[in-house]
């Protein structure tokens, strides 16, 4: 094969792999951004905070659904390709996200809008529980020997492009009309939207070679639980602090920003999506350095990192400077960097072929099920029962020392081959 060929496949394979997850989070990350404005159509309350929290309750459930998508989509991937799983599940997230751009609202048809809201909320919970870890193990094991971190990186990269296209589609609608506008209609386009970035992912799937497939003898996820309960123990710890840290500052930092620092959103959401930039821009040169160093150190300096700092960091985003919310958003950025390059190549390699989507698809929906879809509840709960707008720093202090504490315990297998 030539040097070109080989370059577009590899493009190609890359591309492939991200596609999904640009849509997916793109989705979570445009309900994060515009939850204020759900809660009031879909969750109506004479208390604002019961509004919010009941926006986030919907959020959540799509994230308990997450396991059963890890575990239904890992089948598919284990027994009958990861291509075929990928491909489904693509098209099973951009349904539900159109038909939330078209639900009646709590005014039109009282609380079955707040009812199918959560049902497509739980739809798409399946979707992603299969997305993202699916393509996580199809970069892996397409990578070139030395650069599984970089491959695979890319799952990460397309989830924050996601999120961060969500972000800059929210910024993009706040600036260009008014807060009635925006609060009728306009938080619907963003939506509906998101069906073209569906669509391509789709195609681009289409042709995908598929990987052979080794025969079961036992169901997969049966099989993993069973050989590999320590290893799936161990993806679980290790993700605590991505499932909290990421959430909360990527995606409820917006609403935190506007309740309790009174900044205006296009403002909050300009500064989110400029620190999201970073972290596209951080996440292959700290994969690459996870290449190159080891994964172990890489994750120890980054859970370490936001043990120690995230309060001050937090401190320094409570406040009108946005050069200062910035500079502490930014700081956040490099520590969540220096873990989420390594974190997809290390899950990958603790597990045999036959079971490899299947262990790391649940393991890691598992904690976010627990932890990410709840992290925005948890942060508006502590913030009212303390009136301390900071109190949620403690909450992502404690996520990073438990995954500080399994990181420990991690082998470098970046030398071993995933065969």
């Amino acid at each position: 094969m030539s040097t070109t060929t080989q370059t577009w496949s590899r493009k190609r394979t890359i591309t492939a792999g991200i596609i999904g997850n640009v849509l997916e989070w793109y989705d979570f990350g445009v309900y994060g951004f515009f939850a204020s404005i759900i809660a009031v159509q879909f969750f109506p309350s004479d208390n604002p905070s019961v509004s919010l929290i009941a926006a986030f309750g919907a959020f959540a459930a799509g994230f308990l659904m997450r396991p059963v998508g890890g575990a239904i989509f890992g089948h598919i991937g284990d027994r009958y390709g990861r291509a075929r799983a990928m491909q489904l599940s693509v098209m099973c997230m951009a349904v539900p996200t159109f038909l939330i751009g078209l639900l009646p609202t709590y005014e039109t048809i009282g609380v079955a809008a707040a009812i199918l809201m959560v049902l497509l909320r739980m739809i798409q919970g399946v979707a992603v529980g299969g997305e993202y870890t699916s393509s996580i193990v199809f970069l892996a094991e397409s990578a070139p020997a030395g650069r599984r971190a970089f491959f695979t990186s890319w799952s990460m990269f397309g989830a924050t492009g996601g999120t961060l296209l969500g972000s800059a589609v929210g910024a993009l609608l706040s600036n260009s009309m008014d807060a009635e506008a925006l609060t009728n209609w306009g938080w619907r386009v963003a939506f509906l939207a998101g069906i073209s970035v569906s669509l391509v992912g789709f195609f681009i799937r289409r042709g995908l070679a598929e990987q052979p497939v080794i025969e079961h003898q036992k169901p997969p996820l049966l099989e993993a639980f069973k050989s590999h309960g320590k290893a799936i123990f161990r993806v679980v710890g290790l993700n605590v602090v991505n499932a909290v840290t990421f959430y909360l500052i990527f995606v409820y930092v917006v609403t935190w920003l506007v309740k309790n620092v009174h900044e205006t959103r296009s403002e909050a959401l300009a500064i989110n999506t400029v620190s999201m930039v970073l972290l596209l821009a951080l996440l292959p040169l700290f994969a690459k350095l996870s290449d190159a160093w080891g994964r172990k150190k890489l994750i120890l300096i980054g859970t370490g990192g936001i043990a120690v700092l995230a309060f001050p960091l937090l401190k320094l985003m409570h406040h009108h400077d946005a050069g200062l919310i910035l500079a502490g958003q930014m700081g956040f950025v490099v520590l969540v960097a220096c873990y989420a390059a390594s974190l997809p190549a290390i899950m990958t390699e603790m597990f045999p072929q036959k079971i490899r989507v299947t262990a790391v698809s649940v393991s890691y929906n598992i904690t976010f099920a627990l932890l990410g879809g709840t992290s925005p509840i948890v942060a508006v709960w502590l913030i009212e029962r303390t009136h301390d707008d900071l109190a949620f720093a403690w909450y992502i202090m404690l996520a990073a020392v438990i995954s500080f504490l399994f990181a420990l315990g991690v082998t470098d297998r970046r030398n071993e081959p995933l065969s």
